[in-house]
């Protein structure tokens, strides 16, 4: 069944910047916690770094360029922060925002509306050097350097995301230690979790504040959760994980609480002065979208011995992509659909949505990645009947424009609509880019 899109529906593809740009000690750029964590034996896969990535710094032209031939509407990027302010605050980088300038002038200039997310996880390691998120002032030195960005770019950029996936920034990076800066500590990461909401509020207010003509949003890891089985212990635990992972960054930010069930769970790993008189006010500051990143279902049970979630979650029984992760496209159809319900009418951007795949370039030269267009055609379907369903879906951003440094993975995972050839930063659009522009072109899709 042929299915149509809204004509302005705003079809895109997502970057970040440490994946990407390289050129890590340009132009005054500061370090950031995933340079050092990166150069750390041992953190990433055969010790791969973002130092060169796929040279965006340098050929952001020619990558302009190639979304323009793909047809897109829409580019995510995120800004790296110690570009801006190498030291995490203080006296601006010029250079830094000049490099910005221009991408945003070239995106507007080939028709391709600008979506700039202000932290995807490459805070500055001058700021981890005076604790990082788990210290209060981070979240201040967070809202000083958005209003600057705001001040001197903010009307150029239409859509204006503050933080991506704080889930990710704080509890891989402080509690697994899988992400930068690598800590293993519950209570560390409960307060990077509230200070970067925090922040996240603060630049909110910042935004209405400076007054600039654009729009504002948070994009959230959104998991749909199943029990493993029926069992009551497993639907308990399927709860406590939606709870650890979704309603604790959705309830802050929209109904301005946190969530009780997982307040009570948590109990003293919550330091006392931890949310302090005023915090959830200005988390719960209103935004003008959600970004919402889906990429899998997770099934959950009961496991008394998993610390304090009590939970585990259990191997997938469906087909998986490279990364291992469940296809599991209705998860995206339910879990839009609860937002909708839980949260009210809030305009919705998917602003991730891929999957990592095995690709390699075929004898003809080109890749030919069909499980990749299966997968996309599979999700904008559900993506289609949750707006059927009332959701105010206004945008769909595929996860990513091209191969790049996947963190702790490094480049043993491809993502990419375009293959990127590390030894010569040749670019290739895949079999799924060329798909996806025809898609993008007639707003359909069979």
């Amino acid at each position: 069944m042929t299915v149509r899109f809204p004509e302005n529906f705003l079809w895109g593809a997502a970057t970040a910047a440490y994946q990407i740009e390289g050129a890590v000690r340009e132009d005054g750029r500061g370090e950031s916690i995933w340079d050092r964590f990166a150069h750390t034996p041992g953190k990433t896969y055969q010790g791969q770094t973002g130092d060169v990535a796929c040279d965006h710094y340098h050929r952001w032209e020619e990558d302009v360029a190639l979304m323009r031939e793909l047809g897109l509407r829409g580019y995510r990027f995120s800004i790296a922060w110690p570009r801006i302010f190498p030291e995490g605050a203080g006296k601006p980088n010029p250079k830094g925002v000049d490099f910005y300038r221009r991408l945003v002038e070239a995106l507007r200039g080939a028709g391709i509306t600008p979506v700039a997310t202000l932290y995807h996880w490459d805070l500055p390691q001058a700021l981890q050097d005076r604790g990082g998120w788990p210290n209060r002032e981070t979240a201040y030195r967070f809202a000083e350097y958005a209003r600057y960005l705001f001040e001197t770019l903010g009307d150029a950029i239409p859509l204006w995301i503050t933080l991506n996936e704080p889930w990710c920034a704080a509890f891989y990076g402080h509690l697994t230690g899988e992400h930068a800066p690598g800590i293993r500590d519950w209570r560390a990461a409960l307060a990077a979790a509230h200070h970067l909401l925090l922040g996240h509020g603060l630049a909110v207010r910042a935004f209405r504040e400076v007054g600039v003509r654009a729009q504002i949003g948070i994009t959230l890891l959104c998991t749909h959760f199943a029990p493993a089985t029926d069992a009551p212990e497993d639907r308990a635990a399927d709860m406590r994980y939606d709870g650890f992972v979704n309603r604790w960054f959705l309830d802050p930010v929209f109904l301005g609480t946190y969530p009780a069930d997982m307040v009570r769970l948590y109990g003293d790993l919550l330091p006392p002065d931890l949310i302090q008189p005023g915090d959830l006010e200005i988390i719960a500051t209103p935004v003008d979208f959600l970004g919402v990143n889906y990429y899998y279902r997770s099934r959950v049970a009961h496991d008394e011995g998993a610390g304090p979630l009590r939970a585990r979650v259990v191997p997938p029984t469906g087909p998986v992509t490279d990364m291992g992760w469940e296809i599991y496209p209705q998860g995206l159809e339910v879990l839009l659909c609860r937002l909708h319900q839980t949260y009210g009418n809030i305009p919705i951007y998917i602003t991730e949505s891929g999957m990592a795949a095995r690709d390699e370039v075929g004898p003809d030269g080109q890749v030919h990645d069909q499980e990749r267009i299966d997968y996309l055609r599979a999700h904008f379907r559900a993506a289609h009947r949750a707006m059927a369903a009332g959701v105010d879906l206004r945008g769909y951003f595929v996860w990513t424009l091209m191969d790049n440094f996947e963190w702790a993975y490094g480049y043993s995972k491809r993502f990419g609509l375009v293959y990127v050839d590390y030894d010569t930063q040749r670019r290739i659009p895949k079999d799924s880019a060329w798909w996806l522009r025809e898609v993008i072109r007639t707003g359909e899709m069979g």
